[in-house]
């Protein structure tokens, strides 16, 4: 038995399919039938299949409404109080539904981010935990239930779970009533934000509300709300300060996993509200996402694609080709296990894209693996923000500038507080020259996320942004902060002995050159050019970024430093 039956117009099968795969990646199993429909043809397998299923979710739109066969599907499931309707286009309900309570996604099209989808994702979930429709559980007696338990369904592979999250009202410390909205406000504003951010599946505020009226102990409310994860906390006044305590728990043990104190001056409460909730979610998206992908590292094979994509994540900011092989094995074990997520499609194309960079730029199946996997993840998906993001990096390292910009805009509007989306629209603006907003839009990025595992991504780009804009010593600055929060770090190797040489000291530039030679001592030259030829940087910025790197490179070998600047470094 499925957990939801889709119901649809076979017109709008395309919309249908971003519905099918958005609750698969929730880990919620999909009916939906794209075979044996035929407009004419109601047949005893779907007929089966909707009266089984334990939620049946209706999309309503100016071609369903028309269908015998979608009001028949609706009416049933009306009948078994199993139905969840949605809007996917304006439309006109039948009569008889008018009255029932629907969901509005007419602008929705695949970002799971969305808080519309979310609150769908929330009702069909608690319309799950009502378990089977009663009809079908009388049909279930006797020798239907004697047939049921001497042959149990087969087991289903598990599709995907996305860590979840719940934000509890914070409590009232204040003792002033005031502040009793401002507790429930700071909740409110918090889900919302989280829910932008990757791979966070968020539970709408007054689900919450809901179980917290009806316990007290925060394992039952966390196994009642189906989350990994609950944050709550207190609000109260010092004097003129305000004061809000914030802890992160594992629900199912309640154990705290972080813990922290804002301290802000008291004043405009809106201000207020939205500087502290700034602050809280930069902190605990970071906590959440290191917490899970150091879970998902110490499991044994991953079971879901979330699983194993993670594993891979945890593999890219040290860039060596060892850890990207071994992210790219997690990644096609993540597409095994959900071949038609854009999402798994998407993250593959990008690891063979920056193994390809990584490598040199110098194979070429690589990058070609990388292209075909982020066009079918753009075909099954176009308006996920993490995809577009993915596609316009690999668009990036095949040198298709005008497509990259484009992605990674389209990204950014779609979800213009993704730290990912952000840097990669920074990389597009610093190989078009607009670099100040580019520094701008990594501003941002890390301020979205302050420690993030795509914290020297992030540096990266800012170091070739500050390159191109002239900016040297902050460039050199940029390098030398990569370098300490990773030693060793290929791309701050490369690139911090090229700012040192701009500056005109040679000395620290065949230094740091010399290093790098150490760390990678079976690299060759011809590698390391590869990649600059292949960087985001404006063409005549790369070429002169070559030329000094070159240089550099064949002074260390020398084994000599000379006592006045060659001409290209002045």
């Amino acid at each position: 038995m499925d957990d939801i039956f889709l119901s649809y117009n076979r017109e709008d099968q395309s919309r249908a399919r971003l519905f099918a795969e958005g609750f698969a990646a929730e880990g919620l199993s999909v009916w939906w039938d794209v075979t044996l429909r035929s407009g004419e043809t109601y047949d005893e397998v779907t007929e089966r299949a909707l009266r089984q299923a334990k939620a049946v979710v209706v999309l309503w739109s100016p071609r369903s409404v028309v269908s015998r066969w979608v009001r028949a599907e609706a009416t049933i499931a009306d009948r078994n109080k199993t139905m969840v309707p949605v809007t996917i286009e304006a439309c006109e309900r039948p009569v008889m539904f008018e009255l029932t309570q629907t969901a509005d996604l007419t602008h929705w099209h695949g970002d799971t981010s969305d808080p519309a989808w979310r609150g769908l994702v929330d009702d069909v979930r608690r319309q799950i935990a009502v378990g089977r429709p009663a009809e079908h559980r009388a049909e279930a007696s006797g020798g239907d239930l004697l047939r049921a338990t001497a042959q149990p369904p087969a087991p289903r592979r598990k599709v995907s779970k996305r860590p979840t999250m719940a934000v509890m009202p914070f409590t009232n410390r204040s003792g002033r009533p005031e502040d009793d909205d401002f507790g429930e406000l700071i909740a409110e504003d918090i889900s919302f934000a989280l829910s932008r951010g990757r791979g966070l599946s968020v539970i709408t505020h007054g689900a919450i509300v809901s179980a917290c009226a009806q316990d007290s102990d925060v394992r039952r409310i966390g196994a009642t709300l189906g989350a990994d994860y609950l944050m709550e906390g207190n609000v109260r006044r010092i004097g003129g300060t305000l004061r809000l305590s914030a802890q992160l728990l594992e629900a199912k043990t309640g154990a705290i996993l972080w813990t922290e104190r804002f301290d802000r001056a008291a004043g405009e409460q809106i201000e207020l509200l939205d500087d502290l909730v700034d602050d809280v979610v930069r902190h605990i998206g970071v906590q959440i996402q290191n917490i899970e992908m150091d879970r998902a590292s110490k499991k044994g094979e991953a079971d879901s694609p979330w699983d194993a994509m993670k594993r891979g994540w945890m593999l890219i900011p040290r860039m060596l080709p060892e850890g990207l092989r071994e992210a790219i094995v997690h990644a096609r074990r993540a597409v095994e296990l959900a071949p038609n997520l854009a999402l798994t499609e998407a993250n593959l194309g990008l690891l063979l894209g920056l193994l390809y960079q990584r490598l040199g730029s110098l194979n070429p199946e690589l990058l070609e693996e990388a292209l075909q996997r982020v066009d079918r993840a753009l075909q099954l998906n176009p308006n996920h923000p993490l995809v577009l993001v993915q596609a316009s990096l690999v668009r990036y390292y095949n040198q298709d500038w005008a497509s990259s910009l484009q992605l990674s805009e389209r990204a950014v509007e779609l979800n213009p507080d993704q730290a990912d989306a952000l840097q990669a629209l920074a990389g597009a603006y610093t190989r078009i020259e607009r670099y100040d907003e580019a520094i701008a839009l990594l501003d941002k990025a890390d301020h979205q996320a302050p420690s993030g595992f795509s914290l020297t991504i992030s540096l990266i780009n800012r170091c070739w942004a500050l390159y191109g804009a002239g900016r040297l010593e902050e460039a050199r600055d940029t390098a030398s902060k990569i370098l300490k929060i990773m030693p060793g770090d290929h791309t701050g190797l490369m690139l911090r002995p090229v700012f040192h040489a701009e500056l005109g000291d040679d000395a620290a530039a065949v230094a740091d050159m010399r290093e790098l030679r150490r760390v990678y001592p079976d690299e060759k030259l011809e590698l390391f050019l590869g990649t600059i030829r292949t960087s985001r940087q404006a063409d005549p910025v790369r070429q002169r970024n070559g030329e000094v790197f070159e240089r550099i490179w064949h002074l260390a070998a020398e084994n000599a430093v000379p006592d006045t600047m060659s001409e290209t470094a002045t």
